[in-house]
């Protein structure tokens, strides 16, 4: 399958970028789901960070019966250490990758790319982290897990242990159970991975104050990018 995605850009209003946030959408969803969630973080005026939503491609979920929609990659089960789609993951991988050179390219690095999710979204952005050459400015993951554990832990670079999480998860979520997202966590944190944790009483969604604190922490990462 031929791996494009279109993809939503919101440039900083005043000013050249200086960094950048790839954030991927969930699975059946596409990047408008979360297009203008930057408003939302409590950014200073005249901030220079790029956002970039891109669409996943078009393609059958074997986990909905092979209907066809969004997706980063197939499913084929729920559940931890399930059989898992090895070569889409590692084609949504390439395709990031793409997208990040294009941003190096444009003289962003990527110590100044945050790479974020919602639930397949971002297991994708965990995959590519902690695997990466080079170190990401951090990783946002939130509703959502690590896939192809076992790999990771034999395939993970000194990039990815240097890259930092911020993950969320829902204490009621019915589509990746909390328990998913614990055990990523831990697992991650085995692997000398730096994660930080919050959970929010909510389902597989998005709440207000998780955007609150989720805003604090990218600043902190991000830091100044204000023209003088």
């Amino acid at each position: 399958m031929e791996f494009e995605t279109d993809m939503i850009i919101v440039d900083p209003p005043r000013q050249p970028a200086q960094a950048a946030v790839i954030w991927l959408h969930g699975l059946g969803a596409d990047g408008h789901d979360f297009a203008g969630i930057q408003r939302r973080l409590g950014l200073p005026a005249g901030h220079a960070i790029r956002f970039i939503f891109p669409h996943a491609p078009m393609q059958p979920v074997t986990v909905n019966g092979g209907y066809v929609m969004r997706a980063w990659y197939d499913i084929y089960d729920i559940g931890p250490d399930k059989p898992e789609d090895q070569k889409g993951l590692e084609r949504a991988e390439k395709a990031l990758h793409d997208m990040v050179a294009q941003l190096e390219a444009d003289g962003i690095p990527p110590e100044r790319i945050v790479l974020a999710g919602f639930s397949q979204g971002g297991a994708v952005s965990l995959f590519t982290a902690l695997r990466a050459s080079r170190p990401f400015c951090g990783v946002i993951a939130l509703s959502t897990y690590l896939p192809l554990a076992q790999m990771v832990a034999t395939t993970i670079t000194p990039a990815g242990k240097a890259t930092p999480v911020w993950m969320a998860h829902g204490d009621g979520d019915e589509v990746v159970p909390l328990v998913f997202g614990e055990l990523s966590r831990d697992r991650m944190r085995g692997l000398d991975v730096a994660v930080e944790w919050h959970s929010y009483g909510m389902g597989h969604s998005v709440v207000d104050a998780e955007i609150s604190d989720l805003g604090d922490w990218l600043r902190a990462r991000i830091g100044p990018t204000v023209a003088p």
